[in-house]
């Protein structure tokens, strides 16, 4: 210290003793959160660790003791399963070295058994242990703790009516008794000594904690803020709001919910154009759709009959992608405006059959129908559009000749789920490429005439009910069976299957 600071020091300490002295030592005058934290935790925390460990101690100790005593009275209760009474009253138990060494097994301890009737008599096991414990009593249940052969051991008695009361002969009770020696149960104290001794440090490291704690305690807000932004779809983009967000982040919350009302609104405007799009496309192509149609059925010089077929072809595929497009404006309408109720899924599958029976026979298709009760929670118009969907897909690339059939039912794997399949033995889809078969404008047998988004709109409308869709292989690996699960409702109501249509 030089001698100018050692004067002024001395100065200070002579005009404010305790200002010099707090100074001198460094102190500052300033509430301090250390300080705080040493008064209010590491003081108590000295009373309350050792309080909390022999407290920890007892409380674990008691229900592992407990447990290994049912352990007992399992044995005890086995006993009990193999003893038999003859019609005169007699106690029987027959044990063979397998049984009794099944009774007396065990990797820690050392268990003898005994089984005394009604009369006092040892029927079976170790007579020894008959002594043990005093003499029989009229209770379901005791423990008690003794001695067998300088040995400590802990002994369960169970008391039962063995045989019953009849004329002349007042019911008898027989006693099952089980001990073992206490190795596993001085096993459990070591653990829970080491336990509360490693509870006694956790509690002691918690001072250094506080601090951290505090930390986290002030920026839960920005916690919670990132969790709800995080857990936003595309479709909920509304504005955050957390009343409990620290002032120094409000500018960034008000920017990212005008950030949100940009997106909905641009959203809302690209799904306006998709549905008005489609909407206006699909009578001129269904028009176009008829002539082609007639034009095939009229004369017509043969070479142009592959291409009246192909332009057929294509406005087909086009009117289905502009009627799937705007069935998919629709759902998303539904989807956020209406509440999901229950239906039968069988039911939604027989309003399907009138009009997919005559399709089906249009294309050459053989349609059936296995349907159970399998009710669910959704949208109506959602569940019939992938019904739609799935035999629109099953029809157009399963071919002339196929086989189709529609099953609604509880879910052989899933037990309590109700599922939804519809399964075809055309040429199906490899299993390299059915989670591609997915996505939108995949097409998984380019062979076929579909515009590719009829398994995308699938899998769309089953995540939105909780479902999982998933492809599989047909009967005997033959075709292609997609089965959607839903989750299980309390009740699940179960009819008879119908036939084939």
């Amino acid at each position: 210290m030089t001698p100018r600071a050692e004067r002024d020091l001395s100065v200070t300490a002579s005009a404010h003793p305790d200002r010099g002295l707090r100074a001198l030592f460094r102190i500052d005058a300033r509430p301090s959160i250390r300080r705080s934290l040493v008064l209010w935790l590491v003081l108590p925390l000295a009373l309350l660790v050792p309080a909390t460990a022999i407290l920890f101690y007892q409380l674990a100790l008691a229900p592992a003791l407990d447990s290994l005593d049912h352990s007992l009275d399992g044995t005890a209760l086995a006993i009990e399963r193999l003893v038999k009474t003859g019609p005169d009253g007699s106690v029987q138990m027959t044990v063979s070295r397998e049984l009794d060494y099944a009774l007396r097994a065990d990797r820690f301890d050392v268990v003898h058994w005994v089984l005394q009737a009604p009369d006092g008599h040892v029927a079976a096991g170790d007579p020894e242990l008959a002594r043990l414990g005093g003499p029989p009593a009229p209770v379901d249940w005791r423990f008690t703790d003794a001695t067998w052969e300088d040995d400590p051991v802990r002994v369960a008695m169970h008391s039962w009516i063995c045989v019953p009361a009849a004329p002349g002969r007042a019911a008898g009770r027989c006693e099952a008794r089980v001990s073992e020696t206490l190795n596993k149960r001085r096993s459990v104290a070591k653990h829970v000594s080491a336990a509360a001794a490693s509870a006694m440090l956790v509690e002691a490291l918690v001072l250094a904690m506080m601090g951290w704690l505090a930390i986290a305690r002030s920026l839960r807000p920005m916690v919670r803020l990132s969790t709800d932004i995080e857990q936003r779809s595309p479709e909920h983009l509304g504005a955050v709001d957390q009343p409990d967000i620290p002032r120094e982040v409000a500018p960034l919350v008000t920017a990212l919910n005008g950030l949100f009302a940009r997106v909905v609104a641009a959203s809302a405007a690209e799904k306006a154009f998709i549905a008005d799009a489609a909407h206006q496309l699909r009578t001129p192509l269904t028009a176009l759709r008829t002539e082609t149609e007639l034009a095939l059925l009229e004369s017509h010089p043969p070479q142009t009959e592959a291409l009246l077929r192909r332009l057929h072809l294509a406005t087909t595929r086009s009117a289905r992608l502009a009627n799937q497009l705007l069935s998919q404006a629709r759902a998303e309408h539904v989807r956020h405006n209406s509440a999901m109720e229950r239906f039968d899924l069988k039911q939604i599958a027989v309003e399907a059959a009138e009009e997919w029976v005559a399709r089906s026979v249009d294309a050459g298709v053989d349609l059936g129908f296995e349907l159970e009760s399998a009710r669910v929670e959704g949208h109506g118009f959602l569940l019939r559009e992938m019904l739609a969907n799935l035999l629109d897909n099953a029809i157009n690339y399963a071919g002339a000749g196929a086989r189709i059939t529609i099953r609604t039912g509880p879910s052989p794997d899933a037990p309590g789920c109700a599922r939804l399949e519809v399964e075809d033995n055309g040429p199906g889809i490899p299993p390299a490429e059915r989670e591609r078969a997915f996505e939108r404008f995949q097409r998984g047998n380019a062979g076929g005439p579909g515009s590719g988004l009829g398994l995308s709109i699938v899998r769309d409308i089953a995540s939105h009910h909780g479902a999982r869709a998933e492809l599989l292989d047909g009967e005997g690996g033959i075709g292609l069976r997609v089965r959607v699960t839903f989750a299980p409702l309390d009740v699940a109501a179960r009819a008879p299957r119908a036939g084939r249509a």
